[in-house]
């Protein structure tokens, strides 16, 4: 968020002083870093240096771990790129209100973005004067590592009372979800009553446990168990009839199979308190936690479904799993759409005796696939699958390629198997994405371009298709800092601003991007 100033100062006085920025963020460990604290010591800073803060760039509650969600130093980079920029300086109350960024060079980046406009980046509270020189280098690049190593301890000591917490048989964190409600206690587990969805605790040494909740909400919970055992409906039926009902989730919303699946195979339902099923450590990426690593205590709240019921569910979803040949699944859904007229995924879901869909697609390789083995052909135009599909197996190789126009540039290229992010020279990643062209009802075309925010690139190759989808009709080249979401090219003319970063051919980007991006580096 980002502040204008009004000029308190007469005309002559403002003109003698150096117009500047400041950068406020308040994360919620120390309340000694807010945000009015930060801007008193940067004001008393500003008066001593002749300076007068014309602009205030803000991020109230905002982790320092990465650039999402700090709209503030967004704005900040993206004026500082522009033509006129009314301020010569951002103040800054220290090396970590920047950021404690988890690798210290991306701090190192967009202080660097600044001062290629010639904006300098000053810490008021540090003891050295950020000036560019060997010393003043050291000690930022000192302070940005102190950063992220207190991120890093802070991380392992917040798991380590979290842990110790759910062992001892205490809430963290998350809804409660239906049937169950959250309980506040005092350190010596005396009841203080229910927290209210939205609702924290506010003092530090209160904990919460989970308790049975409303009677009707409770029984709605045991009938789902009913009818999936003993009425043998699958998740999606067992949906459909509380919809049908007007019986909604603890959120207000209608059922789907997942929120059933998802009553059915939590255990907080039999009393169990589990934590650590997927970890975001860091902020970097989301990570789905092997059971050898999840964090328990058994019996820890009141159960609302018999433990031995639970485990008969969990027998059932076992079972229907298991290993069925190919044939038999073919037989299987020859026999649906021999009932039905159709088959759909929908359909599969919701029939018993079935595989799911998935387990289809994951055989087969798509339901399309499955379905002409069985000899039906949907109504519906499914070739936009298949262009999908071809330009799958397009991206390696389009990949391979712009990877040997870089490495004869002189550069070196470094593919990522998981992620497929190549990193340039050691120095920076790039991902690519190819974009499909789409007709439009007036006759023009249009590119659907999906990113993968969570790879978090420094540059973006988009390839966008030419009208047949078959080859590429030229190239896009994004550096991460200098454009959002909304300014994608998705029509064929797209403005001054965007075609300035395209190209018409895989040897013109060897030549503009490749030659420009190594130069960067």
């Amino acid at each position: 968020m980002a502040k204008e100033h009004g000029n308190s100062e007469s005309a002559s006085t403002a003109q003698e002083l150096v117009p500047v920025a400041q950068y406020v963020r308040m994360s919620t460990e120390h309340q000694r870093y807010s945000t009015e604290n930060q801007t008193l010591a940067i004001t008393e800073y500003a008066e001593r240096h002749g300076m007068h803060i014309v602009r205030t760039y803000e991020d109230s509650g905002k982790s320092g771990l990465n650039i999402r969600g700090r709209t503030g130093l967004q704005s900040l980079l993206r004026d500082v790129q522009q033509p006129a920029v009314p301020f010569r300086a951002v103040l800054v109350y220290d090396v970590s209100r920047w950021g404690r960024f988890p690798d210290p060079d991306e701090a190192a980046v967009y202080e660097q973005t600044c001062k290629r406009r010639g904006i300098k980046v000053i810490y008021c509270a540090e003891p050295f004067t950020n000036d560019g020189s060997l010393s003043s280098t050291v000690l930022v690049g000192i302070k940005r590592s102190m950063a992220a190593e207190y991120s890093r301890e802070l991380s392992v000591k917040v798991f380590a009372g979290h842990r110790n917490l759910v062992q001892r048989g205490f809430r963290q964190g998350g809804a409660p979800g239906l049937g169950l409600r959250r309980q506040l206690v005092d350190e010596n587990n005396v009841v203080k009553g229910q927290l209210t969805r939205g609702e924290k605790k506010s003092i530090q040494t209160d904990r919460v446990v989970l308790v049975p909740g409303p009677a009707d909400e409770v029984e709605t919970v045991r009938r789902i168990y009913k009818h999936f055992l003993e009425d043998g409906m699958p998740e999606r039926v067992i949906a459909s009839n509380l919809n049908r009902q007007q019986i909604f989730t603890d959120l207000g919303r209608p059922w789907t199979r997942g929120t059933v699946h998802q009553v059915l195979t939590n255990e907080k339902y039999i009393g169990n308190n589990v934590y650590n099923r997927t970890s975001f450590k860091l902020k970097i990426a989301h990570k789905q936690n092997e059971p050898s690593e999840w964090i328990r205590r058994d019996g820890a709240f009141e159960a609302i479904v018999p433990p031995d019921r639970f485990a008969q569910v969990q027998s059932v979803i076992v079972a229907r799993s298991a290993h069925i040949d190919s044939d038999h699944m073919l037989a299987l859904l020859k026999h649906l759409l021999e009932q039905h007229g159709v088959v759909s995924g929908l359909l599969i879901d919701e029939e018993d005796g079935v595989p799911s869909s998935s387990a289809y697609r994951s055989r087969f390789g798509s339901l399309l696939r499955a379905y002409s083995l069985i000899g039906f052909t949907p109504k519906r135009d499914y070739a936009y699958l298949e262009i999908n599909r071809a330009l799958r197996r397009r991206h390696p190789e389009v990949l391979a390629e712009i990877s040997a126009g870089i490495d004869a540039w002189g550069g070196t290229t470094a593919r990522d198997a998981a992620t497929d992010l190549v990193t340039v020279n050691g120095e920076f990643t790039t991902s690519l994405v190819i974009a499909r062209c789409k007709p439009t009802p007036a006759g023009t075309y249009r590119w659907r371009i999906r990113l993968d925010a969570s790879l978090q690139p420094d540059v973006t190759v988009v390839v966008r298709m030419d009208h047949a989808n078959k080859h590429p009709f030229d190239y896009y080249v994004f550096p991460s800092i200098d454009f959002c979401i909304d300014s994608l090219p998705i029509r064929e003319n797209n403005g001054f601003t965007l075609d300035a970063y395209r190209v018409d051919s895989l040897q013109e980007f060897y030549a503009l991007s490749g030659r420009s991006l190594l130069e960067a580096a």
